[in-house]
């Protein structure tokens, strides 16, 4: 365990669904720009839904809000929606995690939605309060105590 920490305690369902309300409104800002982008490139003409083209951009959606997600729990442990309910990511060691660990923790949690929510609500029943993917990429959220 890192010691330059402060006591930590794993982080509830609650606090991580407060997280990702938070989260979705930079992730839209994201999405939207990257929308435009693709408008753009193909000279105002929209992709039509269920297309390759819209796979694509799906696709595309999706692995950016990865980066966005990855980049921000490699650089500090934490998103923005993260912040105010201090919450951090750390590997099993109590150390930033790698960014490779970051990205599969990304892809589980992906899909620990698609049954729905039963990767999050799992957390519930765990003594550690672990989703799947904390589990699968092994790294927890923690809530840091008040400053």
């Amino acid at each position: 365990m890192n010691d330059d920490l402060p006591p930590t305690l794993p982080a509830h369902l609650g606090w991580r669904l407060l997280a990702l309300v938070y989260d979705s409104l930079p992730v839209i800002a994201l999405w939207f720009l990257a929308s435009v982008l693709v408008l753009a490139l193909r000279g105002g003409t929209p992709v039509e839904p269920w297309s390759l083209a819209w796979f694509a951009q799906c696709l595309g959606l999706w692995a950016l809000t990865g980066l966005y997600a990855v980049e921000s729990w490699h650089r500090g442990g934490q998103t923005l929606g993260m912040r105010p309910w201090r919450l951090k990511v750390l590997d099993a060691a109590g150390c930033t995690a790698t960014r490779a660990r970051l990205w599969q923790r990304f892809f589980w949690a992906t899909l620990a939605w698609l049954p729905a929510g039963l990767g999050f609500l799992m957390s519930l029943a765990d003594g550690r309060r672990r989703t799947l993917h904390d589990r699968l990429s092994g790294t927890r959220l923690l809530r840091l105590p008040a400053a």
